[in-house]
């Protein structure tokens, strides 16, 4: 991942050996395989938006990305980054609003000031990124190292920028199932102009293998970057 100043192999992931000088951070967003929250509210008949105020911040959110150019990955890290207690006492679509106000800002649409005298008191933005630009995205690559079949490793590794690489399957061995193209890499996107394409996955992991109290027989699937996996 970009930032932390250590040296970095292919996609931004820290080098073997090298992981110690990264910042150990993983984002309040990734909650995947938590406990202790409760049960996931789901409806069948789900409605696309419950108030017209969503239907709004989706809008906003999609003008100033376009104004501003942001990719997806630099939209997500705008959410990622939103103070904890905030993130999990908001909605879905607060965080979109609060992302596309922090992007706004940050690329000199309005001010701060402007957008609090708008909001009529404190709007509250997401914090500062702390992963530094990247530079050189480095070579990409359009053959895949992985067929389906093949046993892989996810590496080990706590970026503090953007990455699309869930903490519970990092370090965890899954099987290739399928290829799913090549792709920009997010992790270079949310912190630099540059672009870098690599081969994507669909993983296979066994519950029981990424949490003690996974159901064995159960599996999951996530879909990774070339550079996120290593030969188990």
């Amino acid at each position: 991942m970009p930032g932390g100043g250590a040296q970095r192999g292919r996609a931004g992931v820290p080098a073997a050996g090298r992981i110690g000088r990264v910042s150990r951070v993983d984002g309040i967003h990734d909650l995947g395989g938590m406990q202790g929250f409760g049960a996931v509210a789901h409806s069948p008949a789900e409605p696309v938006f419950h108030e017209r105020w969503e239907a709004t911040a989706r809008a906003l959110l999609e003008g100033v990305a376009a104004a501003v150019q942001a990719s997806g990955g630099e939209f997500r890290h705008s959410i990622e980054r939103m103070d904890p207690g905030h993130y999990l006492t908001s909605s879905y679509y607060e965080h979109w609003l609060t992302g596309a106000a922090t992007l706004a800002v940050e690329h000199g649409l309005v001010t701060r000031e402007e957008l609090e005298a708008r909001a009529g008191g404190r709007f509250p933005l997401s914090g500062p990124a702390h992963a530094r630009p990247v530079a050189d995205a480095g070579p990409g690559a359009s053959e895949p190292r992985f067929a389906p079949g093949d046993r892989v490793r996810v590496r080990e590794w706590h970026p503090p920028g953007h990455t699309r690489c869930p903490r519970y399957v990092r370090g965890k061995e899954g099987v290739v199932v399928r290829l799913d193209g090549t792709h920009s890499v997010p992790d270079i996107e949310a912190h630099s102009p540059a672009r870098r394409y690599e081969p994507t996955y669909s993983v296979r992991f066994d519950a029981a293998s990424l949490w003690r109290d996974g159901q064995r027989g159960v599996l999951v699937h996530v879909d990774l970057w070339d550079s996120y996996l290593e030969p188990a």
